[in-house]
């Protein structure tokens, strides 16, 4: 059983910052998805690709990996880059 520790990223559609300050504990599959003969849909019998398990800090998410026996990898959230532009730049 294995995971992945990470930060949420900032969400694209809108602007606001919440959850960010959040780590994700995600399992990895351990089976592929396959479609339904019927529908054709695509799933699986995986039921831990469900589970999503938030954390106040990386430190709490590794401690309940440690804890459970759950190999988990830690992705690290890359540095922010700000493009400070004033509007008066457009027009120069």
């Amino acid at each position: 059983m294995s995971a992945r520790i990470y930060q949420r990223p900032k969400n694209a559609m809108q602007s606001g910052k919440a959850l960010m300050d959040q780590w994700v504990l995600e399992f990895a599959p351990e089976e592929a998805k396959q479609p339904d003969p019927l529908m054709g849909w695509a799933g699986s019998g995986d039921m831990k690709q469900q589970i999503r398990l938030t954390f106040p800090t990386q430190v709490d998410a590794q401690a309940y990996a440690d804890r459970y026996g759950i190999a988990a990898v830690v992705h690290a959230t890359p540095p922010r880059r700000l493009k400070i532009q004033a509007y008066a730049d457009n027009f120069r």
